[in-house]
Protein backbone atom coordinates (compact mmCIF):
# COMPACT_ATOMS: atom_id res chain seq x y z
CA UNK A 1 0.00 0.00 0.00
CA UNK A 2 2.94 2.28 0.92
CA UNK A 3 5.50 1.41 -1.66
CA UNK A 4 4.15 3.41 -4.06
CA UNK A 5 4.76 6.83 -1.90
CA UNK A 6 7.64 5.72 -0.43
CA UNK A 7 10.82 7.30 -1.75
CA UNK A 8 13.74 5.59 -3.25
CA UNK A 9 17.03 5.89 -1.32
CA UNK A 10 18.92 7.07 -4.35
CA UNK A 11 15.88 9.45 -4.84
CA UNK A 12 16.41 10.13 -1.52
CA UNK A 13 20.49 10.45 -1.75
CA UNK A 14 20.23 13.01 -4.62
CA UNK A 15 17.53 15.16 -2.55
CA UNK A 16 19.22 15.76 -0.22
CA UNK A 17 22.44 16.59 -1.78
CA UNK A 18 20.12 18.91 -4.53
CA UNK A 19 18.86 20.56 -1.12
CA UNK A 20 22.63 20.83 0.44
CA UNK A 21 24.17 22.41 -2.66
CA UNK A 22 21.58 25.07 -2.76
CA UNK A 23 21.53 26.20 0.97
CA UNK A 24 25.44 26.05 1.01
CA UNK A 25 24.71 28.49 -2.60
CA UNK A 26 22.13 30.69 -0.41
CA UNK A 27 24.64 30.49 2.77
CA UNK A 28 27.49 31.92 -0.12
CA UNK A 29 25.33 34.19 -1.85
CA UNK A 30 23.23 36.07 1.11
CA UNK A 31 26.15 37.77 2.69
CA UNK A 32 27.54 39.14 -0.51
CA UNK A 33 24.02 40.39 -1.02
CA UNK A 34 24.24 42.17 1.81
CA UNK A 35 27.85 43.66 1.15
CA UNK A 36 26.32 44.59 -2.86
CA UNK A 37 22.91 46.03 -1.36
CA UNK A 38 24.53 48.66 0.77
CA UNK A 39 27.35 49.17 -1.58
CA UNK A 40 24.78 50.39 -4.12
CA UNK A 41 22.85 51.83 -2.02
CA UNK A 42 25.32 53.94 -0.40
CA UNK A 43 25.90 55.11 -3.94
CA UNK A 44 22.76 55.54 -4.50
CA UNK A 45 22.62 53.62 -7.76
CA UNK A 46 20.36 52.97 -10.22
CA UNK A 47 18.40 56.41 -9.56
CA UNK A 48 18.06 55.85 -5.90
CA UNK A 49 19.87 58.92 -4.42
CA UNK A 50 16.91 60.93 -3.94
CA UNK A 51 15.68 58.45 -1.35
CA UNK A 52 16.95 58.59 2.42
CA UNK A 53 20.44 56.76 3.29
CA UNK A 54 18.29 55.21 5.80
CA UNK A 55 15.47 54.15 3.46
CA UNK A 56 18.03 53.35 0.51
CA UNK A 57 20.12 50.95 2.17
CA UNK A 58 17.76 48.40 3.16
CA UNK A 59 15.97 49.03 0.08
CA UNK A 60 18.92 48.20 -1.86
CA UNK A 61 19.66 45.39 0.48
CA UNK A 62 16.31 43.53 -0.30
CA UNK A 63 16.94 44.29 -4.22
CA UNK A 64 20.29 42.31 -3.37
CA UNK A 65 18.24 39.65 -1.60
CA UNK A 66 16.03 39.03 -4.98
CA UNK A 67 18.84 39.11 -6.85
CA UNK A 68 20.63 36.38 -4.45
CA UNK A 69 17.24 34.24 -5.66
CA UNK A 70 17.45 35.03 -9.17
CA UNK A 71 21.45 34.19 -8.98
CA UNK A 72 20.54 30.77 -7.29
CA UNK A 73 18.00 29.97 -10.72
CA UNK A 74 20.98 30.75 -12.81
CA UNK A 75 23.68 28.80 -11.45
CA UNK A 76 21.18 26.32 -11.33
CA UNK A 77 20.27 26.68 -14.89
CA UNK A 78 24.07 26.35 -15.86
CA UNK A 79 24.40 23.12 -13.71
CA UNK A 80 21.22 22.06 -16.66
CA UNK A 81 23.67 23.29 -19.46
CA UNK A 82 26.39 21.09 -18.38
CA UNK A 83 28.45 24.23 -17.26
CA UNK A 84 28.78 22.87 -13.12
CA UNK A 85 32.55 20.99 -13.96
CA UNK A 86 33.40 23.62 -16.32
CA UNK A 87 35.79 26.78 -15.06
CA UNK A 88 34.55 28.69 -12.29
CA UNK A 89 34.91 32.20 -13.99
CA UNK A 90 32.92 30.43 -16.97
CA UNK A 91 29.75 29.59 -14.79
CA UNK A 92 29.77 32.91 -12.91
CA UNK A 93 29.87 34.30 -16.64
CA UNK A 94 27.10 32.22 -17.54
CA UNK A 95 25.15 32.96 -14.94
CA UNK A 96 25.46 36.65 -14.72
CA UNK A 97 24.67 36.88 -18.79
CA UNK A 98 21.27 34.47 -17.39
CA UNK A 99 20.14 36.88 -14.65
CA UNK A 100 21.23 40.62 -15.57
CA UNK A 101 18.03 41.24 -17.91
CA UNK A 102 15.40 40.86 -15.55
CA UNK A 103 17.41 41.76 -12.95
CA UNK A 104 17.41 44.84 -14.18
CA UNK A 105 13.85 45.01 -15.06
CA UNK A 106 12.86 44.18 -11.39
CA UNK A 107 14.65 46.78 -10.45
CA UNK A 108 13.12 49.22 -12.38
CA UNK A 109 9.86 47.86 -11.65
CA UNK A 110 10.88 48.82 -7.56
CA UNK A 111 12.06 51.94 -8.01
CA UNK A 112 8.73 52.97 -10.15
CA UNK A 113 6.97 51.75 -7.37
CA UNK A 114 8.80 53.18 -4.12
CA UNK A 115 9.16 56.22 -6.07
CA UNK A 116 5.43 56.83 -7.39
CA UNK A 117 4.92 59.30 -10.85
CA UNK A 118 8.59 60.94 -10.08
CA UNK A 119 10.26 57.21 -10.71
CA UNK A 120 12.17 56.29 -13.78
CA UNK A 121 10.67 56.13 -16.97
CA UNK A 122 10.74 53.44 -19.41
CA UNK A 123 13.19 55.47 -21.32
CA UNK A 124 15.93 54.70 -18.33
CA UNK A 125 15.75 50.93 -18.49
CA UNK A 126 18.56 51.10 -20.94
CA UNK A 127 20.86 52.27 -18.02
CA UNK A 128 19.31 50.23 -15.53
CA UNK A 129 20.26 46.92 -17.81
CA UNK A 130 23.55 48.02 -17.79
CA UNK A 131 24.26 48.87 -14.49
CA UNK A 132 22.18 45.15 -13.80
CA UNK A 133 24.96 43.73 -16.62
CA UNK A 134 27.84 45.13 -14.47
CA UNK A 135 26.64 44.36 -11.16
CA UNK A 136 25.06 40.81 -11.78
CA UNK A 137 29.02 40.13 -13.38
CA UNK A 138 30.31 40.83 -10.17
CA UNK A 139 27.75 39.01 -8.32
CA UNK A 140 28.13 36.22 -9.85
CA UNK A 141 31.99 35.61 -10.74
CA UNK A 142 32.19 36.80 -6.88
CA UNK A 143 30.21 33.74 -5.65
CA UNK A 144 31.30 31.66 -8.19
CA UNK A 145 35.19 32.03 -7.07
CA UNK A 146 33.86 31.46 -3.55
CA UNK A 147 32.35 28.15 -4.46
CA UNK A 148 35.49 26.70 -6.56
CA UNK A 149 36.24 24.41 -4.75
CA UNK A 150 33.00 23.02 -2.92
CA UNK A 151 31.68 22.94 -6.47
CA UNK A 152 33.81 20.46 -7.81
CA UNK A 153 32.36 17.27 -8.47
CA UNK A 154 33.40 14.53 -5.40
CA UNK A 155 36.38 11.94 -6.33
CA UNK A 156 34.60 8.53 -7.01
CA UNK A 157 36.16 5.29 -5.26
CA UNK A 158 37.34 2.65 -8.10
CA UNK A 159 34.35 0.03 -8.67
CA UNK A 160 35.68 -3.36 -6.55
CA UNK A 161 37.21 -6.05 -9.31
CA UNK A 162 34.57 -8.24 -10.29
CA UNK A 163 35.74 -11.46 -8.99
CA UNK A 164 34.81 -10.50 -5.83
CA UNK A 165 31.05 -11.08 -6.77
CA UNK A 166 32.29 -15.11 -7.15
CA UNK A 167 33.57 -15.57 -3.74
CA UNK A 168 30.97 -17.82 -2.10
CA UNK A 169 28.75 -16.33 0.56
CA UNK A 170 31.16 -17.54 3.61
CA UNK A 171 33.92 -15.70 2.18
CA UNK A 172 32.17 -12.50 0.98
CA UNK A 173 34.07 -9.69 2.62
CA UNK A 174 37.50 -11.40 2.82
CA UNK A 175 40.54 -10.49 1.56
CA UNK A 176 41.56 -12.79 -1.75
CA UNK A 177 45.18 -13.89 -0.97
CA UNK A 178 45.37 -16.42 -3.97
CA UNK A 179 43.64 -18.21 -6.72
CA UNK A 180 44.89 -22.06 -7.16
CA UNK A 181 43.86 -23.98 -10.52
CA UNK A 182 42.98 -27.72 -9.66
CA UNK A 183 41.75 -28.78 -12.92
CA UNK A 184 38.20 -27.47 -14.46
CA UNK A 185 38.15 -25.37 -10.57
CA UNK A 186 39.61 -23.17 -8.70
CA UNK A 187 40.80 -23.18 -5.02
CA UNK A 188 40.19 -19.44 -3.39
CA UNK A 189 42.62 -18.61 -0.46
CA UNK A 190 41.24 -16.20 1.15
CA UNK A 191 41.54 -14.29 4.92
CA UNK A 192 38.37 -16.24 5.83
CA UNK A 193 39.59 -19.58 4.58
CA UNK A 194 38.85 -21.50 1.10
CA UNK A 195 36.62 -22.81 -1.30
CA UNK A 196 36.26 -23.63 -4.81
CA UNK A 197 34.94 -22.45 -7.33
CA UNK A 198 33.90 -23.53 -11.43
CA UNK A 199 35.95 -20.91 -13.31
CA UNK A 200 39.12 -20.54 -15.57
CA UNK A 201 42.07 -19.37 -14.03
CA UNK A 202 43.05 -16.70 -16.96
CA UNK A 203 39.34 -15.38 -16.33
CA UNK A 204 40.12 -14.86 -12.37
CA UNK A 205 43.05 -13.06 -13.61
CA UNK A 206 41.40 -10.86 -15.52
CA UNK A 207 38.66 -9.89 -13.38
CA UNK A 208 41.13 -9.60 -10.57
CA UNK A 209 42.40 -6.49 -12.29
CA UNK A 210 42.51 -3.53 -9.87
CA UNK A 211 44.38 -6.09 -7.03
CA UNK A 212 48.02 -5.52 -6.68
CA UNK A 213 48.85 -9.01 -7.34
CA UNK A 214 49.65 -11.55 -10.04
CA UNK A 215 50.63 -14.96 -12.07
CA UNK A 216 53.45 -16.74 -10.70
CA UNK A 217 52.69 -19.84 -12.64
CA UNK A 218 50.57 -21.36 -14.64
CA UNK A 219 48.43 -22.46 -12.22
CA UNK A 220 48.48 -19.65 -9.11
CA UNK A 221 47.56 -16.12 -9.26
CA UNK A 222 48.73 -14.39 -5.70
CA UNK A 223 48.13 -10.72 -3.99
CA UNK A 224 51.28 -8.79 -3.24
CA UNK A 225 49.78 -8.56 0.67
CA UNK A 226 49.08 -12.03 1.30
CA UNK A 227 53.07 -13.09 0.43
CA UNK A 228 54.97 -13.30 3.77
CA UNK A 229 57.71 -14.75 2.85
CA UNK A 230 60.16 -15.71 -0.30
CA UNK A 231 63.20 -17.57 -1.06
CA UNK A 232 64.94 -19.25 -4.33
CA UNK A 233 67.12 -22.07 -4.08
CA UNK A 234 67.79 -24.59 -6.39
CA UNK A 235 67.30 -21.70 -9.43
CA UNK A 236 63.46 -21.80 -8.51
CA UNK A 237 61.70 -19.54 -5.69
CA UNK A 238 58.54 -20.07 -3.64
CA UNK A 239 56.30 -18.23 -2.27
CA UNK A 240 55.16 -18.48 1.34
CA UNK A 241 51.39 -17.17 2.13
CA UNK A 242 49.21 -15.71 4.80
CA UNK A 243 47.17 -19.01 5.42
CA UNK A 244 50.58 -21.59 5.38
CA UNK A 245 50.51 -22.71 1.57
CA UNK A 246 53.57 -22.56 -0.42
CA UNK A 247 53.32 -21.52 -4.18
CA UNK A 248 55.74 -22.14 -6.87
CA UNK A 249 57.39 -19.32 -9.07
CA UNK A 250 57.42 -20.94 -12.71
CA UNK A 251 60.68 -19.28 -14.51
CA UNK A 252 58.43 -17.61 -16.89
CA UNK A 253 57.16 -15.30 -14.40
CA UNK A 254 59.92 -15.69 -11.83
CA UNK A 255 61.65 -12.24 -14.15
CA UNK A 256 58.99 -9.90 -13.55
CA UNK A 257 58.76 -11.18 -10.04
CA UNK A 258 62.24 -10.06 -9.65
CA UNK A 259 61.40 -6.66 -11.54
CA UNK A 260 58.78 -5.74 -9.16
CA UNK A 261 60.91 -6.92 -5.86
CA UNK A 262 58.65 -9.70 -4.88
CA UNK A 263 62.13 -12.15 -4.86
Amino acid sequence: MTSGVRETPGGAVRASRTAGRTWALLRTTLLPGVLVGAFLGFTGAFDTDDMPLALRIPFMVAISWIATLMGVAAFRATSRFGLSRTLYWRRGLAAGLLMFAPMGLVVWVAVRLVAGPYGPRAEAIPGYLLVSLVTSLFFCLLVAWMRRDTDRPPATSPAPPKFLERLPLKLRGAEVWAVEAEDHYLRLHTSKGQDLILLRLADAVAELEGVEGMQVHRSWWVARDAITHARRGDGRATLTLKDGAEVPVSRTYAGQLREKGWI
